[in-house]
C-alpha cells in the first residue's frame, strides 16, 4: 500500500506562518528577559567582588 499524506493548503500555510511569528516573539521576548536578568546577576556579582574581595597574589 502506498503512503499518503495530506496536500499542503495555503490556509495551513497561514496558520503555520502565523503561529511561527507568535512562537518567534515569544521566544525574542524570553531571551531579552534572560538577558537582561543575566547582565543584572553579573553586575550585582562584580560589584560585590570589587567591594568586599581582594585578589590574592
Amino acid at each position: 500500500m502506498s503512503e499518503y499524506k495530506l496536500k499542503k493548503t495555503k490556509m495551513e500555510d497561514k496558520v503555520v506562518g502565523a503561529y511561527k511569528k507568535i512562537e518567534d516573539g515569544v521566544v525574542n521576548t524570553y531571551k531579552s528577559i534572560e538577558d537582561g536578568v543575566v547582565k543584572t546577576y553579573k553586575n550585582i556579582e562584580d560589584k560585590f567582588v570589587e567591594k568586599f574581595l581582594d585578589k590574592e597574589e
